[in-house]
């Protein structure tokens, strides 16, 4: 009764034979899984006249909307500063150029852009549950001159709140089918949903979410929320500072590096949101409650 692969039926979902326990008795069912697979992130760049391709990442991932996952990445660690940067895409495994296929992408800079190598000095391994696991992003936050959070703005209705989880859920498309993905929301002051991404990985889905703004030519995202499945890690905080979104709300815990880190930056973070209930850990002034 060893379970059998088969094929994808749809991106980010694998259908496989399963044996489940009912009352004590095995029963063969077939179930969905979220898939995961490495997606190798590489940087072709000019170098003193002469075209350089770089590695810069290894990161589980669900495949879907890789090129706003490596662009995602890309911003968020301060390589480039917009979707200008990007000539285009190429796929290595394929040698041809363009957005699909494969488990690498490459992403052309312009000429004339300019490469920080000591961001790239060493290769990022990244898993689905730990992110880029001692990475820079620290240092990729003091460097960077796009951060200027507005200290009083947005303001959030506290009764919104509540409700977002229940709406982020509801969108989640390959979350109904398998039960196995994070996902990432940006929402508006009227609790508004405006994008949502998936992925095995937190850090991967908020990738893939600002990556889609980056693309768009929307960030920085100055007046909006994001919305996480899971925990608040500090990488959490670093990407949504980087993208200048000013609220992290999380489903779960933040971590105290989390915590430290948003008060650093003046951004606000909630925690354990929920019906009716949040934790503020930074940045209370930017939520109305009701006057007592």
């Amino acid at each position: 009764m060893s379970p059998v692969v088969t094929p994808v039926v749809a991106e980010g979902v694998k259908r496989i034979a399963i044996v489940r326990s009912e009352r004590g008795s095995p029963a063969a069912r077939e179930d969905a899984v979220a898939v995961e697979e490495p997606l190798e992130i590489q940087l072709s760049f000019e170098k003193k006249g002469i075209r350089t391709v770089r590695s810069v990442s290894v990161t589980m991932r669900t495949p879907g909307h890789d090129l706003e996952l490596a662009a995602g990445f890309l911003f968020t660690e301060g390589i480039i500063g917009g979707a200008e940067a990007i000539e285009g895409w190429e796929m290595p495994e394929s040698g041809r150029p363009g957005p699909a296929g494969g488990n690498s992408v490459r992403v052309v800079l312009r000429d004339g852009v300019v490469v920080d190598l000591r961001a790239l000095e060493r290769h990022f391994y990244t898993t689905s549950s730990c992110g880029v696991c001692g990475k820079t992003s620290l240092e990729a936050l003091r460097v960077t001159g796009r951060i200027a959070l507005d200290p009083e703005k947005p303001v959030w209705d506290s009764s919104r709140i509540g409700d977002l989880p229940q709406v982020l859920r509801s969108d989640q498309v390959i979350f109904e089918e398998t039960g196995g993905l994070h996902a990432a929301g940006l929402f508006d002051p009227d609790g508004k949903l405006l994008a949502m991404r998936e992925d095995v990985g937190r850090h991967n889905a908020v990738d893939k979410l600002v990556g889609s703004q980056v693309l768009a030519g929307r960030v920085p995202l100055a007046g909006h929320l994001l919305l996480v499945s899971g925990r608040a890690s500090f990488e959490l905080v670093q990407k949504a500072v980087m993208a200048g979104i000013p609220v992290l709300a999380a489903v779960g815990a933040p971590s105290s590096l989390a915590v430290d880190l948003a008060r650093q930056f003046g951004a606000t973070l909630l925690g354990f949101v929920g019906p009716a209930r949040f934790n503020v850990y930074s940045g209370a002034q930017r939520i109305r409650f009701p006057a007592p």
